[in-house]
């Protein structure tokens, strides 16, 4: 029940983002929510390099495959 009598938060949410849009702050730094929205893109985006560098070292070294000798 605590969802029926829940104060409205656009307005005051709308009147901040406009504020910051007006300042030419970036969306990403804007809320505080923030961080979830640019974890998993940092953890996809470094994840994703490492394993590129990972792999390529490997073919550098002779190695065709990610784990064993071969």
């Amino acid at each position: 029940m605590g969802l029926v009598n829940a104060p409205n938060k656009v307005p005051q949410l709308q009147r901040q983002y406009q504020a910051a849009y007006k300042n030419h702050t970036r969306i990403w730094k804007i809320n505080t929510r923030s961080p979830y929205l640019l974890t998993p893109y940092w953890i996809l985006l470094w994840g994703t390099t490492a394993a590129g560098f990972y792999g390529m070292g490997r073919h550098i070294c002779g190695y065709k495959t990610w784990f064993g000798d071969k």
